[in-house]
């Protein structure tokens, strides 16, 4: 990052907790602005700053006009924002041939086949025509004034092994690598990895031990991102990513990212104990490797999932509506803090009951003491 991109960092960081109670930054996940009328975003923006949040990441689909409108009213409110697209998944466009998409150890097209859910369409990041479309769409959105930064989503592979709390909900063991989960085997990733490495992939009876294959693939993800950041900072905006916890504990095993190589501004662990079946005690532990791992080199935005209804948890089939409540949050906000993260994300804002906010506000103005011997 160039001196004077720093100095906009430092500067939006400084004036974005002027007056605020608390050294902790606090963002929000969320998405919009659907149907809301723009009277209904300034009241929802302003209670939000009102109740200690200080930037959001914003999923707005992919048309800039949308955060260009929106971001004026988040700015009047006082907030950061950064828009929320994410990279590899896409679904049902048009500019994007299906030919691009990403193919499994089976030969089948995550297009046609999707793993787990229909969404799960992920595109091959060995396609240079795919990443020209990924610059031109996140490039005319940073190019908007009241966008802070981009923030990437879904930058990486399909998980080829899910978190353990999701295996019941699928009807899955994942005990090792299955081909139908393992991406991607499409014809130019096979033949650039053999032109490196004299491996035809294709042949190896067990790929999930060949190390190359891993690293080859952990490459590709780099470097989309690493050239998406020197497009985005040469437009003296952010760029900052929501990855899976780690990296080296998950996030390299079962997504292929080996994001502590990315060359972004700042990033934003999804630390989802429940999906881990871990308590807040997990968290902790995520954001001290992600401090270790970065060599305290960037900011760790530790990414806290609230449950939408705590009187259900207990009860309630499907572990992606489990999640933090309100008695788990101090808890999770202080063992992020005192594990070296610079501040917490909350997925989402709409989740928050007000119990939530009460221990959320008390949470956000203690001080946390840092254990530096940890790092």
């Amino acid at each position: 990052m160039n001196k004077f991109l720093s100095l906009i960092v430092l500067c939006t960081l400084v004036s974005c907790n002027a007056g605020k109670d608390s050294g902790i930054p606090c963002y929000a996940w969320m998405g919009g602005p659907g149907k809301a009328t723009d009277a209904e975003l300034e009241k929802q923006f302003t209670e939000l700053k009102q109740k200690g949040i200080d930037g959001l990441m914003y999923s707005g689909g992919q048309n800039p006009e949308t955060y260009r409108h929106v971001g004026k009213i988040v700015k009047q409110a006082g907030l950061e924002f950064h828009a929320w697209i994410p990279t590899m998944v896409q679904n049902n466009n048009p500019l994007i041939d299906r030919d691009w998409y990403a193919l499994n150890g089976l030969g089948e097209s995550a297009f046609d086949k999707p793993a787990y859910v229909d969404y799960y369409r992920f595109v091959c990041p060995n396609r240079e025509e795919f990443y020209q479309y990924l610059e031109k769409m996140y490039g005319a959105i940073a190019d908007i004034p009241e966008v802070d930064g981009i923030h990437l989503d879904y930058i990486r592979f399909p998980d080829v092994i899910l978190a353990r709390g999701l295996w019941e909900k699928y009807g899955l063991v994942m005990d090792r690598e299955y081909p139908q989960y393992d991406y991607c085997y499409c014809d130019k990733c096979v033949a650039d990895f053999k032109v490196k490495t004299g491996i035809d992939i294709r042949s190896v009876e067990d790929p999930s031990q060949v190390q190359e294959w891993k690293q080859f693939r952990y490459d590709l993800i780099t470097n989309i991102v690493n050239r998406l950041a020197e497009m985005v900072h040469s437009k003296n905006k952010q760029i900052n990513a929501a990855v899976f916890p780690g990296p080296n504990s998950i996030a390299l095993k079962i997504v292929r990212q080996e994001w502590d190589k990315w060359n972004i501004d700042a990033f934003f662990p999804m630390n989802y104990n429940d999906f881990y079946l871990q308590g807040t005690e997990w968290i902790g532990d995520m954001c001290k490797e992600a401090v270790t791992t970065l060599k305290n080199s960037k900011p760790v935005y530790s990414g806290l999932f609230i449950c939408p209804d705590p009187s259900k948890k207990a009860t309630e089939p499907d572990p992606e509506n489990h999640g933090l409540v309100p008695e788990e949050l101090e808890a999770a906000i202080r063992e992020s803090m005192e594990n070296g993260a610079t501040g917490i994300c909350l997925f989402t804002p709409g989740r928050m009951t007000e119990e939530d906010w009460v221990v959320f506000k008390k949470a956000i103005r203690k001080k946390y003491s840092r254990n530096e011997n940890q790092f």
